[in-house]
């Protein structure tokens, strides 16, 4: 299975990712973004984006890691990963659909200005313009077809601890 945790900048995403994994036996984190950086680091560059999700490829490597990964070692992947384009989304649980895997599509949801918020107060990767420009986008997303798509957990006003008791709550339930 995979639990897969949606949600743009400053939601929560990663630490609760770690929290989860803590509380769900037999699981481990897939970040996928380290797909991403692994493209990135192609000579010469694939194609210029501003966004490495943009490229085919990425969507499916992702899609056979996973299924690799869980071939190998059974159990849950947790994935803290944005995806904000719809298409991106339905070709990713598409993929895992061929595959037989189960997802478990969360979304960790906050208020703008919560969100801009712990973007700002970042310690660890800072305030950062590539991080703002995704607020636009992914309250977008979230009125047209994200919340949708996925189970919405408002993080406003939760710590990550209770964030992730509720997202293995769902999950074993």
């Amino acid at each position: 299975m995979i639990v897969w945790l949606n949600g743009t900048h400053g939601a929560g995403k990663t630490t609760t990712a770690a929290l989860v994994r803590q509380m769900l036996p037999d699981s481990r984190v897939f970040d996928a973004e380290k797909v991403g950086e692994t493209l990135m680091d192609i000579t010469p560059v694939l194609s210029r984006t501003d966004n490495f999700q943009h490229w085919p490829p990425w969507r499916q490597l992702v899609v056979e890691t996973a299924r690799r990964v869980l071939d190998y070692t059974g159990g849950i992947l947790v994935m803290p990963m944005t995806v904000l384009v719809e298409p991106y989304w339905r070709e990713i649980s598409a993929g895992l659909a061929e595959h037989r895997i189960p997802v478990r599509h969360f979304v960790l949801h906050a208020d703008q200005d919560t969100l801009r918020g712990r973007i700002e107060g970042d310690t660890d990767l800072g305030p950062s313009p590539f991080r703002f420009a995704h607020l636009e986008p992914y309250a977008e997303a979230a009125r047209t077809w994200l919340h949708a798509e996925a189970e919405v957990i408002d993080t406003t006003h939760l710590t990550p601890a209770q964030v992730a008791e509720r997202i293995v709550e769902a999950v074993k339930g």
